[in-house]
């Protein structure tokens, strides 16, 4: 298995698997919505060159945003190598912090970040519901709301 930048993937390889992972190409979150196959990224491809894992993120001023994370298979450190290659690019880049979202539900993301210094600064009650709006494909769990997260780099000049 090796990480490999997302544009050195073929789009229609991401785009299906976005589509097999979310339901379409499209993240809803309550910072927009984004076309997660046009975002800066990585992937863990195996030997075959099948995507196992793939993030992507924006980066805006002093800050980065996790927009999606996805591993297929858990409990192999292979989704903790993505967070960690985009923490380098933020600090490479000078962010100040990274920030993400996810639903209140998800107690096994919420565990992941938290595991990793991120931790819970934002409630966003009904946000799930507006985003189900926007994109009808999202399912009927994560009612409640989005959480926030972030972890802050400390900058020495």
């Amino acid at each position: 298995m090796r990480i490999v930048s997302a544009n050195q993937l073929p789009s229609g390889k991401v785009e299906e698997f976005f589509i097999e992972q979310w339901g379409s190409k499209e993240m809803v979150l309550s910072t927009g919505i984004f076309d997660c196959t046009t975002l800066d990224g990585f992937a863990v491809v195996n030997a075959s060159n099948q995507i196992l894992a793939y993030c992507t993120y924006v980066l805006d001023k002093k800050e980065c945003e996790l927009i999606s994370i996805d591993s297929l298979e858990e409990g192999k450190g292979i989704g903790s190598s993505l967070l960690r290659r985009v923490e380098q690019v933020a600090k490479e880049s000078r962010c100040k912090k990274i920030k993400l979202i996810t639903t209140n539900d998800n107690l096994h993301a919420l565990g992941f970040y938290q595991k990793r210094g991120y931790y819970l600064t934002e409630v966003y009650p009904g946000a799930v519901r507006i985003a189900r709006e926007r994109k009808p494909e999202i399912p009927l769990f994560g009612r409640m709301a989005f959480q926030f997260m972030m972890k802050s780099f400390l900058q020495s000049d």
